[in-house]
Parts: C-alpha cells; structure tokens; sequence
C-alpha cells in the first residue's frame, strides 16, 4: 500500500477519535451544521438575486429563526394539553381493555391476562399522579446542578451564534477544503462529494418535507374526525415517517385504538383509515416524486440500524447524524462496490491497468 494511503488513514483515526474524545460538546456545532446546510441554498439563490452574502445570510437566518418560534408558540402548548388528557386518561383506557378486550382476547386463545392486566392498570393508577410533577421535579433536580444548567443554556445559545458563521462563510469553507485535497485524489472527491450532496439533499430537505407534510395531513384528519390527541398522533405519525410505511403503521394503529375507545363504532376506523390513505396518495403521488425520488436508496431495515446505533453510540449526537451518515457511508460503498466489479479480483480475466491501484 503506497505511503499516502497509510497516511490518509492515520490521519483519519487521528480525527475520528478527536471527535469521539470530545462528543459531548459537539451537538451545537452539529445542529448549527445540519442548519446551515438546509439554508445555503436559499442563501446562495438569494444572493444569485444581487444580494450581498451578509444580507442572504440575515435574511435566511430571520426566516429560520420565525418558523422555529411560530413553530413553538402554536404547536407546543396544544401537544402538552393533549400529552396531559393523555395522562389523565391512561387509568380509563386500561380498565376499558381489561373489562372488554382481554375477555374477548381469552375467548379465541384460551390465555389467562386478567392477572397481569389488572396487575398494570394498578401500577398505572396508584402513580399516574405522580407522572405530572415529573418535569417540575426533574427541573428542580437540573436547577440544583448550575454548572450543567448553564452548559445547557450556553450549548442552545451557541446553536444560533455558529449557525450563522457557518452558513455565512459556508461556500468559502468548502472552496478551501477543495483546495487542501491532493490534485490527484481531487476529481474523484469532488464527484463522491456531488453524489453525496444529492442523497444529503433527499433526506435532509426532502425527507424533512415529506414528514412535515405527512404529520400536518394525519394531525389535519384526525381532527377533523374529532379523534383525541389527533394532533400529537398525527405529528408523531409523521416524525415516525423517516421509516417507510412504520408511520402509517404506528398511526393507524394507534388512532384506531383512540378512536375505538372514544366512540365505541367501527365506521370510525374506516374514517381513521381513510385519513392515512389519503396521507399515503398524497406521499407516493406527489411528495416523493417531487422531493426524494430515487435518490436515497437506504433499504427500511438500513435506517433503523443507523438510528438506533447512533443512539447507541453517541446519544442524541449520534441519533443526529445517524441518517446523514449512514447516507454518505452507502455512496462510499457503491463506489467500492463498481471498483471492485472493474477489479481483477473479481474477474480473473479482467486485464489489470496499473493506474486502477493508483487511483484512490
């Protein structure tokens, strides 16, 4: 293996375990990173407009910083008044499933729940009150550590301040790291880096656009039906979305079993049904063809491997980076797998061409 290479890779087990040693301070800078990438687009065409760099970059960071608080002002109140009726009523719900699900459930299989049901519906009512003052009590408990209050704080404040460097100067760090790769090696970089951008852009524009539009559709639906907690299943429903076909899975489920308890008639279900199908049209019509394409090619089973083992490693960090990650190390592998496939290690009768192992 020629020098460069073990040099490449020194280089890069020097970097990934900086970051590792350092994880815990660098979720701002990975949030203001993912911001800055969703805005530079709009940045740049406002600044194709004539507009300087500066101005773009205040007038994208304005309009992200109105939906995050639009957003917060009209959604968070309605999901914690809907989160609490949820609460409240979890003791009702149980003794509804003891009462007529489980001796419908006994009757066709024969297994005796009864015990572990009521055993549950009286952990649950012996402390769902308690459930209530469990964010005043966690408050309380993070309010008596100040140092980590104040790194909180101090982290969120950050998230504002680098995402507007970096997307002021976003197009400048690029041109310098295309700048410091070896013009040899720069080429194929480049193109990796194009193809990488366009699975980068499906998930992180098109993916989030596609949740947003499914939630706000089932949250709409729901309502409308006059199902409890429509919104908070609905907008779950769409956030769950980033898997195919598990949001309308866990929603459908989920708002049927809400429907089927608070109106007792089973035509809701097919009006509950109708919502989701109507979500699903609108996604496969005209959603997924406009935004994603087949630009994304991660196969279901990929996308909760790399959520979960980014959780798993780095925390909310992890689960942060887990699908832009995941993105880029399945275009890596595409392009090993075409080398290989032009490789004579894979056809014996390939002629070998000295400048395939030079190329990087």
């Amino acid at each position: 293996m020629r020098r460069e290479w073990w040099v490449a890779i020194g280089l890069t087990a020097l970097v990934l375990w900086f970051f590792v040693s350092i994880e815990p301070v660098l979720m701002p800078f990975f949030v203001s990173m993912i911001l800055a990438y969703l805005g530079d687009p709009l940045a740049d065409w406002l600044e194709s407009r004539g507009l300087s760099r500066r101005l773009a970059v205040a007038l994208v960071f304005l309009l992200l910083t109105l939906v995050v608080v639009i957003t917060l002002l009209l959604v968070l109140p309605i999901l914690g008044r809907q989160l609490g009726q949820l609460i409240d009523s979890l003791p009702a719900v149980l003794n509804w499933v003891e009462q007529s699900v489980v001796p419908r459930i006994q009757a066709l299989t024969g297994l005796d729940l009864s015990t572990d049901i009521g055993q549950l519906r009286q952990a649950v009512v012996d402390n769902w009150r308690e459930t209530g003052t469990a964010a005043a009590t966690l408050l309380a408990q993070v309010s008596r550590s100040g140092l980590a209050l104040v790194g909180w704080i101090g982290n969120l404040a950050l998230i504002p301040v680098v995402t507007f460097y970096l997307l002021l100067d976003w197009d400048v760090i690029v041109a310098k790291v295309r700048a410091a790769l070896p013009r040899r090696w720069e080429p194929d970089a480049v193109r990796l880096a194009g193809q990488c951008d366009e699975v980068l852009s499906a998930f992180l524009r098109g993916q989030l656009v596609v949740m947003l539009c499914l939630g706000v559709i089932y949250a709409i639906g729901l309502t409308l039906l006059g199902v409890r907690f429509g919104l908070l299943i609905g907008l779950l429903s769409g956030l769950a979305s980033i898997v195919p076909y598990l949001g309308v899975i866990v929603g459908i489920s989920v708002a049927g079993l809400v429907a089927f308890f608070q109106f007792g008639d089973w035509l809701m279900l097919l009006g509950v049904a109708a919502v989701f199908a109507s979500g699903q049209v609108v996604e496969s019509v005209v959603l997924q063809p406009k935004l994603l394409g087949d630009k994304i090619g991660l196969h279901p089973v990929a996308v909760i491997f790399a959520v979960l083992a980014g959780g798993n490693l780095f925390g909310f960090t992890g689960v942060l980076l887990a699908l832009p990650a995941a993105a880029v190390i399945m275009v890596l592998l595409r392009e090993l797998n075409d080398r290989y496939k032009r490789s004579r290690l894979y056809d014996v009768s390939r002629p070998e061409r000295p400048h395939d192992e030079e190329s990087p």
